[in-house]
């Protein structure tokens, strides 16, 4: 009879001593692969994604772009203006 300690579990064969590390078992092989569960169709791009969630947070996604859009067309005008030529007169 062999004596069990309280760090073992059931799943420890006999053949191994009390007191050593049980091997680890990989679990049955399944029949299908883990991917062929999945639906056929891809999963969504990242603009429709964006798309949804512009969509779904209507007010915010037209404040943030808005204030990308005027901070933009001002970033273009201050480069515009330190840019410029100066002509002689």
């Amino acid at each position: 009879m062999t004596e069990t300690s309280p760090n073992t579990s059931p799943e420890v064969s006999a053949a191994a001593p009390a007191g050593t590390a049980a091997p680890l078992t990989a679990a049955p092989p399944t029949a299908e692969p883990l991917t062929a569960a999945r639906s056929p169709e891809p999963p969504p791009s990242f603009v429709k994604l964006a798309m949804r969630n512009m969509v779904r947070k209507g007010r915010q996604s037209l404040l943030h772009f808005g204030l990308t859009a005027v901070g933009f067309i001002g970033f273009i005008l201050l480069v515009a203006w330190f840019g410029r030529p100066t002509l002689p007169q």
